[in-house]
């Protein structure tokens, strides 16, 4: 079911011996470019054509109305509602607290410098639809946002063809808790051209943030530029460092959560212990057999993206889970917060038996916008900071200024730009020499 990487005694560069879903991102460019072109020139008439191409349903306004969510909240069961409400709860207590204040440095007697940290005006979140419902990725979109303090948010999800062209229901009674009534019934590329150009009925936003599939990634790569992006987002991954004191079972059932997702997510077992790897084996079969969605998640097991990477001891693995730069990493050792500090490259990680992906994904107080693909070795997953930017502010009297302003000419000299050196000079009784 799942296949098996041997790398003790290897001194190659793990990066190109790991599994790896292929997602690529440049040939859906084309796909994807023709379709975000219309949107830009019909805007809402090229999306209701759009939307009943690829999604069978033909819509009479892509907004969603109030009543419909109104709607959607009042039949929403009890218990959903009590656990929304809970991980909403969660999230903002964690979101709160990344809000950065402005910062003022006084750099010399009457010249200062003060960071300020501004919120950009107007965002759209994309919420998935595809195989799953995502109402968590409602709340872990929007409570960022909204602690950031974004005036303008605007939330999209595909429409679907069971709930007479809306976003599903629970899609959006989430939108309800969380006080967002600018809710779009478009999906895939052509909702992040909406976003990027808008259109009638939307206008358009500074910044996207939200997973989706590969169609949305290339849009995303498309359209950056004219709108801010989080991240590229393909396939979902779980990478577990473990050792033998690890229970099979647990490692099991984590690894089959993220496959659950879809066939192509990712599910990596790295450990120095061969007896563990064989009693995860023997875990999968019947825990496979036993869910919903074993199809699927025997797909994404025994692809090429998944494997159980075995290694000489946690030292390695550490190296390994690096060079992977998983989505979600769990530690599951001896010591797991000693090995957990060492770990360089991850979107989220989650330490010791008790604290499972699923804990991240929906209740834990953390996000589950996280990078995929590697990039977690360069980026980070999705907070406060994704909607604030960072303005510096300049203030400085004519005693600071022409404390350092000789040093401003010669460096402005030293780079062959007089002019700038010129404005230095004319503030003050210099004489400036002729080119």
């Amino acid at each position: 079911m799942i296949s098996r990487i041997d790398l003790r005694g290897s001194t190659s560069d793990p990066r190109d011996l790991l599994p790896r879903a292929e997602f690529d991102v440049e040939a859906a460019l084309e796909k994807v470019r023709p379709l975000c072109d219309d949107v830009r020139h019909r805007g809402t008439e090229a999306l209701i054509e759009i939307t009943e191409r690829f999604d069978g349903v033909r819509l009479e306004r892509t907004r969603v109305p109030q009543a419909a969510i109104d709607e959607a909240l009042t039949g929403l069961d009890p218990a959903v509602r009590a656990a929304l409400e809970e991980s909403i709860r969660r999230a903002r207590i964690v979101h709160r607290e990344q809000r950065r204040t402005d910062h003022t440095t006084q750099v010399v007697p009457g010249g200062t410098v003060t960071e300020r940290w501004v919120p950009v005006q107007r965002v759209g979140l994309y919420v998935p639809g595809g195989l799953a419902v995502y109402p968590s990725s409602v709340v872990m979109n929007v409570v960022p946002a909204q602690e950031a303090g974004v005036e303008g948010i605007a939330v999209t999800s595909p429409p679907q063809r069971d709930f007479d062209g809306l976003p599903h229901p629970t899609i959006l009674a989430a939108c309800a808790l969380l006080g967002v009534d600018e809710v779009y019934a478009v999906g895939g590329a052509q909702a992040i051209a909406m976003f990027a150009y808008g259109t009638d009925e939307c206008r358009p936003v500074n910044l996207v943030t939200g997973p989706g599939n590969i169609y949305v990634a290339a849009a995303k790569r498309l359209l950056k530029g004219r709108i801010g992006i989080d991240a590229e987002a393909g396939p979902t991954e779980i990478a577990v460092l473990a050792d033998d004191s690890a229970d099979p079972r647990h490692v099991a059932a984590d690894l089959i959560s993220q496959a659950e997702h879809d066939p192509m997510a990712a599910a990596v077992l790295v450990t120095d212990s061969v007896e563990l790897a064989d009693r995860v084996e023997k875990e999968l079969e019947p825990q496979v057999a036993a869910t919903r969605h074993r199809e699927r998640i025997g797909e994404a097991l025994s692809g090429r993206q998944s494997g159980i990477v075995l290694v000489d001891d946690l030292d390695q693995g550490l190296r390994v889970v690096d060079a992977y730069a998983a989505e979600h990493l769990e530690i599951q050792t001896r010591d797991a917060h000693a090995v957990a500090a060492r770990v360089r490259n991850a979107g989220a990680i989650f330490i010791g038996p008790y604290a499972p992906v699923s804990l991240g994904d929906y209740a834990a107080g953390s996000n589950h916008v996280l990078p995929t693909g590697g990039c977690a070795c360069h980026s980070s997953g999705l907070s406060v900071q994704s909607f604030l930017r960072g303005i510096h502010v300049v203030d400085y009297s004519r005693e600071a200024l022409a404390e350092v302003a000789a040093h401003v000419v010669t460096l402005a000299n030293a780079e062959d730009l007089p002019g700038h050196g010129d404005a230095i000079r004319a503030r003050f009784d210099w004489e400036t020499p002729a080119p």
